[in-house]
């Protein structure tokens, strides 16, 4: 397996909002993620992003781009915790897809909010 091959999906996120670098430290905890923030974008991983990609998080693998809900939904199910379980069950659901892009608006919109919930969270404990 070449070393692109085997190279972990990266997370892109806005690294100036502390809810989005909350969100993506989350997920690199429990998953598989390289973690970049717009700041860090390379070239290359620019020209895979859609004009707009500052209005929400992307999802980059070898094969696709996930923007939005979407990528959120993908890093959801690619978890290494029973949340994965969630994220694979949404996607069963009738529906799904006209509400994934609504929800994940509402709480991108909210960030400051979000942000102050889990700034309240304690870390996570280490064992």
């Amino acid at each position: 397996m070449s070393a692109l091959e085997s190279a972990p999906p990266r997370l892109v996120f806005d690294d100036d909002c502390g809810f989005c670098t909350w969100c993506a430290e989350f997920a690199a905890e429990r998953g598989e993620f390289e973690l970049v923030g717009f700041r860090d974008l390379t070239p290359d991983q620019l020209a895979r992003l859609p004009e707009d990609y500052e209005e929400c998080a992307h999802l980059l693998t070898q094969e696709s781009v996930y923007s939005c809900g979407e990528a959120i939904e993908e890093v959801g199910t690619r978890l290494e915790t029973p949340t994965r379980h969630l994220a694979v069950a949404f996607r069963r659901f009738p529906g799904t897809e006209g509400a994934r892009e609504p929800l994940y608006r509402r709480v991108a919109d909210n960030r400051d909010l979000f942000g102050r919930i889990v700034s309240r969270t304690p870390p996570a404990r280490e064992d």
